[in-house]
């Protein structure tokens, strides 16, 4: 009975099923994907289908990314949004093409159903981005925050190791639970392929969506599991590079 977390996928679809077969995942365990599912590689629509089917399948909790807030607002009003096309987007519009409409309502219907946040019964939080509410996500004013919100990591990259949790100078953000697990910023930005923990802030974002692998984590016992680089399993693709 694992609790498996997922970092961002980018439509890598073959990393996904690499890495939940390198895991050995099983009806008992529960996933909990951090969200970014798609812009990037050519999979995306491919990927939602085989998420709807999991949760079907198994006990799956699915966040929401902010790429998957952007993909949602394009297949709903087709919104035109040339920042979002040269970072991922390009991948998703091409890939979505051959996708018929019925498909479309069903991808629709599951970005509408993805939640902000998850909190368990030991307070460990699970969220795309962060939060800036001394209060903690429920009493964030900005809830699109939870999603885009890079400062939570920025913090906890620059914490002093030395500064204890029951420090009045540790971070009250910080402080609200017992671990935060996070994805949206990639830790290849400070040279780094693994999970990465600063404080009690897991990144489980491994970069799949440039060089890096797709990574999921037992987040008890902390082993974790990676896909092969994500590129070398789309080869004549250039990801969000």
């Amino acid at each position: 009975m694992r609790t498996l977390v997922i970092g961002d996928i980018h439509g890598a679809l073959k990393a996904l099923k690499q890495v939940l077969e390198k895991a050995n995942v099983s009806q008992n365990d529960t996933l909990i994907f951090l969200g970014d599912y798609l812009d990037g590689w050519s999979e995306s629509p491919g990927l939602v289908d085989f998420m709807i089917m999991l949760k079907i399948q198994k006990n799956c909790v699915f966040l929401r990314g902010n790429h998957d807030e952007l993909v949602l607002h394009w297949l709903q009003n087709n919104h035109d949004n040339p920042m979002w096309y040269n970072h991922g987007g390009e991948s998703t519009v091409k890939a979505y093409s051959s996708v018929d409409q019925k498909t479309k309502e069903n991808h629709i219907e599951f970005l509408l159903s993805l939640k902000n946040y998850h909190l368990d019964e030991q307070n460990r939080l699970f969220v795309h981005a962060g939060f800036t509410n001394l209060k903690g996500v429920t009493a964030e004013h900005f809830p699109r925050m939870l999603y885009w919100d890079r400062t939570l990591w920025e913090m906890a990259l620059s914490l002093d190791p030395s500064i204890k949790k029951d420090s009045p100078f540790y971070p009250k953000r910080l402080g609200i639970y017992k671990e935060i697990y996070i994805g949206h910023t990639p830790v290849t930005q400070i040279d780094k392929t693994i999970p990465v923990n600063k404080g009690n802030v897991w990144n489980v974002d491994t970069g799949a969506a440039f060089k890096g692998p797709l990574t999921i984590m037992d987040i008890d016992t902390k082993e974790y599991w990676q896909s092969d680089p994500v590129y070398l399993l789309y080869p004549n693709e250039k990801g969000r590079n």
